[in-house]
C-alpha cells in the first residue's frame, strides 16, 4: 500500500467522528491480511497493553489513531476506554515488530 497522509487523532475523539455504512474497497488478500492483523493487535493490547497505528477513513476522509485495542468482533474494533470504530472503514493496522 502506499503511503498517504492522514489526519492523526486522538482516540478521545473518535466519538465524534461519523462513519458511513459502506466499506472501504480492499482486495479480498487486503482484507485477509487485515483480519491477522487485527487479531495481532488484539493480542498485543490484551498481553502487553501495546498501542498500535490504526488506519481508517470516516466521513471526512482519511484519519489514523494511535491507540490500544482490547477487542474486536467481525464489525467492531474496540479500543481503550470504550471507543469502537467500525471494522468495515479499517484500512491497515501497524503495531511494532
Amino acid at each position: 500500500m502506499k503511503p498517504t497522509a492522514a489526519q492523526v487523532i486522538a482516540k478521545e475523539d473518535l466519538e465524534r467522528l461519523r462513519f458511513p455504512q459502506e466499506a472501504v474497497l480492499l482486495t479480498d488478500a487486503h482484507r485477509t491480511e487485515l483480519k491477522k492483523k487485527v487479531a495481532r493487535a488484539v493480542q498485543l493490547g490484551n498481553g502487553e497493553h501495546g498501542k498500535c497505528r490504526i488506519l481508517f477513513r470516516d466521513a471526512e476522509g482519511l484519519k489514523a489513531v494511535e491507540t490500544t485495542i482490547w477487542s474486536a468482533d467481525d464489525r467492531t474494533l474496540v479500543l481503550k476506554y470504550g471507543a469502537t470504530i467500525p471494522l468495515a472503514r479499517v484500512i491497515d493496522i501497524e503495531m511494532p515488530l
